[in-house]
């Protein structure tokens, strides 16, 4: 799926939709498109991101916000339990001896690996803390529990985020190009997924966009 055929499908349903999920959809479409047209790697990354932010954002009472992490990880749960046509299991079942695998074992998108080089935690321990996360993700994935697999996958993609939005990384970097390349892969095979679920779920609750639409 891409752009073109998501806007398609949404002219056709967003007036069954409330308010709130049209403005969602529509503002996560824009920024899928843009991805797709960019031709630089991390202007992609950067922009499909964007495009999942704009899918799962919402305002909360301040006084239960929870991390963003958190947020966009309920969020993903909710769609594996919405995603009827199972899509999403079958994307993970498809990439993960390739594209998956390889953004697992990279230690530039662990977190651990930076603690360790930022002196937080020893060697041996990010080592032992990737191999757990890696392990958990073989069996998530051996006992089909999708929303696991996506939490482990989006949490490299989430420190790749941090990199390159809080200017931890240079644009076109060459020492960065393969988690760039992998993790641009991934995005862009599966906000489209996302996007598409939503749609097809109007009657849930989406929360309230954080910006509305002031005209």
């Amino acid at each position: 799926m891409h752009y073109k055929f998501l806007k398609e499908q949404h002219r056709k349903v967003r007036d069954d939709h409330t308010k709130s999920l049209t403005i969602r959809i529509h503002r996560a479409l824009s920024w899928l498109n843009k991805a797709e047209q960019s031709s630089d790697l991390d202007s992609k990354f950067i922009f499909h991101w964007i495009a999942f932010n704009a899918a799962y954002a919402q305002h909360i009472d301040r006084s239960i916000l929870m991390g963003e992490r958190g947020l966009f990880q309920q969020f993903l749960s909710k769609l594996v339990v919405l995603d009827t046509d199972k899509q999403l299991s079958r994307f993970i079942w498809q990439e993960y001896t390739n594209t998956i695998r390889v953004v697992l074992n990279n230690e530039f998108i662990f977190e651990s690996y930076w603690d360790a080089q930022n002196g937080l935690i020893s060697e041996a321990q990010w080592k032992e803390n990737r191999t757990n996360s890696i392990r958990a993700s073989h069996h998530a994935l051996a006992n089909e529990q999708t929303d696991k697999v996506l939490s482990i996958i989006f949490n490299r993609l989430y420190t790749l985020r941090n990199q390159l939005l809080h200017g931890g990384a240079t644009w076109d970097s060459k020492v960065n190009r393969q988690q760039i390349n992998d993790c641009s892969s991934i995005l862009s095979q599966i906000v489209p997924i996302l996007i598409s679920i939503m749609m097809s779920h109007p009657n849930e609750l989406w929360g309230e966009p954080i910006y509305p639409v002031i005209t």
